[in-house]
């Protein structure tokens, strides 16, 4: 009997895969820290024999060459990647036997990158799990235009046929094993549902339901921003990444926040948006640690400056380092604990306040005068805006805060978790902000104007 597990990376929308049988396994695509996977492994009783990348990720660094090393598995790696280190170049339909009547084969399926390979493990010679990568998503695929402008439509084009050759091959009850699709950008859109077979996507997903060129112009047309940091995670990929430190963090007291924060050194606070809104360090920036952590501090700070941590336990600095270092942001300072203790004696916490789209119309009602900041991208902003607010997504407001005309700044965005990231950037610019934590919903229910994209 064979099995596969998943391993779940829920902040940055991904998963990894350890399959196998009674005594070895191979693991899929696995994330930085190799901790988890090595543990995994244990629980079942299995030697971890192969480690596979379906491609050079753009939106994570792998764990691939460490566990591999770690484990003395063989790294099988895209013959076509190019890459710095050494492994088992894996080509269009070479297999690996992982245990005893099961096989691992390697399907090319270029489209999210050039070299991108899925994998078949077959238990005597029937497919039994497709491990799809960033190629045959649920109810999508992953996207094309990370790797180069101008080979956006060719590989399109080869995610089209791609998605067709492994429904062609594989049976309709294939359980489809996807690495991307679960809120990771590198999904052309986003899925519903946690779960799939190539029976379901035969029957539903764009790529095997509409002609190439509709699917194509359809993808290509709703394809969303791309991370800032996604820039840095092919090259770190294919140079091969330093194994992963995850000891704890310098301790920061006081002195020490304020002499990073005079240095111009980003200082992060991890604690809910509630409570940052209620009391932080002057300069500090909000960005939660229940929320999608790596996805938009590595998206919004300037790539190699320093980080400081702020949380009231170890446990959420421990975790916060595991998801940081999985999108190469290593070895924080960081300080725990109360936060009248972040200042130094004499200076006091600064605060600002919340508010939901009731507020806003009570004020506009009255007849104040407001800046209504919407920081959305511009795909959500396309379905319905506000009228007369003005629109930087969030991911760009660093850069562009001097464009947010003078007055009070009310921000908001679909739900509050990007509204207090703007908002503590605004505040950290000496800024008057109100946090907007509302669902956009309650933008009509609360009588503002909305104007369609």
């Amino acid at each position: 009997m064979f099995f596969v597990d998943t391993l779940e990376l829920e902040g940055l929308g991904n998963r990894s895969y350890l399959a196998g049988g009674p005594r070895t396994a191979v693991v899929i695509d696995p994330p930085r820290d190799i901790d988890q996977v090595i543990a995994a492994a244990a629980r079942r009783g299995v030697r971890i024999a192969f480690v596979a990348e379906t491609h050079v990720h753009n939106d994570y660094v792998t764990g691939g060459p460490e566990l591999a090393r770690v484990t003395g598995a063989s790294y099988l790696v895209p013959a076509a990647a190019r890459v710095s280190f050494a492994r088992i170049p894996v080509a269009d339909g070479d297999t690996v036997t992982v245990d005893e009547g099961l096989v691992l084969r390697a399907i090319a399926t270029p489209g999210h990158t050039p070299h991108h390979t899925s994998y078949v493990l077959e238990e005597d010679g029937h497919g039994v799990a497709a491990f799809t990568g960033g190629s045959l998503l649920i109810g999508t695929v992953g996207r094309p235009d990370l790797v180069e402008p101008r080979l956006t439509e060719r590989l399109a084009r080869a995610q089209h046929a791609s998605a067709h050759r492994l429904a062609d091959e594989l049976d309709d009850e294939v359980p489809v094993l996807p690495t991307h699709g679960f809120g990771s950008f590198c999904s052309s859109s986003q899925a519903e549902g946690d779960a799939t077979t190539i029976g379901r996507e035969r029957r539903t997903n764009d790529a095997l339901t509409l002609d190439v060129d509709t699917f194509v112009a359809k993808m290509l047309a709703g394809l969303d921003d791309v991370p800032a940091y996604y820039t840095h995670m092919g090259p770190a990929n294919a140079a091969g990444p330093a194994p992963v430190d995850l000891t704890p963090p310098q301790r920061a007291n006081a002195e020490e926040i304020a002499s990073r924060l005079a240095a111009g050194e980003w200082v992060v606070d991890l604690r809910s948006r509630v409570a940052f809104a209620e009391g932080h360090v002057a300069g500090s920036l909000n960005f939660e640690g229940e929320g999608k952590l790596a996805t938009y501090l590595a998206w919004l700070i300037p790539w190699g400056k320093p980080v400081t941590l702020l949380a009231e336990t170890p446990q959420q600095i421990a975790d916060a380092q595991r998801e940081l270092a999985r999108v190469g942001i290593d070895r924080p300072a960081a300080a725990t604990g109360d936060p009248a203790g972040w200042v130094r004696e004499g200076e006091q916490l600064v605060s600002f306040p919340r508010a939901r789209f009731a507020d806003l119309a009570a004020v506009r009602g009255r007849g104040e005068d407001v800046v209504v900041l919407d920081v959305r991208r511009d795909s959500e902003r396309a379905g319905g805006y506000i009228d007369g607010s003005v629109h930087i997504p969030v991911h760009e407001l660093h850069g562009r805060i001097g464009e947010v005309p003078d007055g009070t700044v009310w921000v908001h965005c679909a739900g509050g978790m990007r509204a207090a990231i703007a908002a503590s950037l605004l505040d950290a610019a000496g800024r008057d902000v109100v946090a907007v934590d509302d669902g956009f919903d309650a933008a009509t229910d609360a009588g503002l104007s909305l104007t369609s994209g």
